[in-house]
């Protein structure tokens, strides 16, 4: 009897499945020039953890992420997870917003099966490349019998994190992704699998959020505050471009500039759309005071602009009731 785990891969590009003249070079790479089946082909261990099924959605740089491919990409999630023949997912995936896509994922997938990202900082063409122990790694966690009802996890660099909490906070080093405000979740020896946290944060079947007959998301824009603030400017055409939502990357705890705050006070005050305080810091909460309260802002809890992007186009779905959206805030 086999009794090795079905585990179906999606591959979307990204750096592991790019290749470089040079065996020296990290960054001059072609995306897609070598598949995962490659990688699957290359050394026959892989056949030993699982039973493996493979499809190729998109070979995109992540960089070019889309809501379409989001979609997508999560309609063929749960389609698999359906199956009483598919043990877990691993989703291949560029690491620029690989935390921003799996988020999403994290919040729409209805299985309690494992869910598990993964990429590569350098090539599988370069010396010290990262791709087969991460794709090794992906595939473990998967099949692990502890790693359902955990929600949609990231493993990179032999760590184990919660899509909500995971983050890229280096631009090249092979430990380029942290979770600022939580840690890992677990960690990952030769395959062995270590959990020491779970999510606290609802997430998958918990959560209201469906794509089940979900063909587009609300737009939703990000603004920086800085020195001298000029983003009213941005703002304004990004209202004009139809945004029904707006993450402010404030400063500090969430600061505002005042020439841009006092605008978004007057469109609150016109409900011309819904406005959720994050910040350009990385980790930490963002409090609202009273007044702002009372004025009509949102504050993102702990999660980073982008990710606060992900969550308020999801709610705006739900509701555009300011108190249910503070609530989700709060809970996802």
């Amino acid at each position: 009897m086999d009794l090795k785990p079905n585990i179906a891969i999606i591959s979307t590009g990204g750096t592991i499945t790019g290749s470089a003249n040079s065996i020296l070079s990290t960054k001059d790479y072609e995306i897609g020039k070598i598949s995962i089946q490659n990688l699957l082909n290359s050394i026959p261990i892989f056949q030993s953890i699982a039973n493996i099924s493979l499809e190729e959605i998109v070979h995109i740089d992540s960089a070019n992420m889309s809501n379409a491919i989001w979609i997508d990409l999560a309609h063929k999630t749960n389609n698999l997870l359906e199956s009483p023949n598919i043990d877990g997912v691993v989703i291949t995936h560029g690491s620029d917003t690989l935390e921003e896509s799996a988020y999403f994922l994290h919040l729409v997938i209805k299985s309690h099966k494992p869910v598990v990202f993964t990429g590569a900082m350098r090539p599988p063409s370069a010396t010290g490349s990262d791709a087969l122990k991460n794709l090794y790694n992906a595939i473990s966690l998967a099949g692990h019998k502890e790693a359902s009802n955990k929600g949609v996890m990231v493993v990179m660099n032999d760590k184990i994190y919660s899509a909500r909490e995971v983050s890229k906070t280096h631009t090249l080093n092979l430990e380029s992704f942290s979770a600022p405000n939580s840690g890992a979740m677990g960690y990952i020896v030769d395959g062995e699998i270590f959990f020491h946290t779970m999510p606290l944060k609802s997430h998958t079947q918990d959560t209201p959020f469906s794509i089940k007959d979900l063909q587009i998301l609300p737009k939703v824009d990000i603004v920086y505050s800085y020195c001298d603030d000029g983003s009213k400017v941005a703002v304004k055409a990004f209202l004009k471009a139809g945004s029904k939502g707006l993450v402010v990357a404030g400063s500090g705890a969430g600061s505002i500039h005042k020439d841009q705050k006092d605008y978004l006070i007057q469109l609150l005050q016109k409900q011309a759309i819904v406005i959720v305080k994050s910040s350009r810091v990385g980790a930490g909460l963002v409090p609202l005071t009273q007044e702002e309260r009372k004025q009509g802002f949102i504050s993102a809890n702990n999660l980073n602009p982008q990710k606060a992007r992900v969550l308020l186009m999801l709610a705006l779905t739900k509701t555009k009731a300011i108190d249910t959206l503070r609530e989700y805030f709060k809970k996802y």
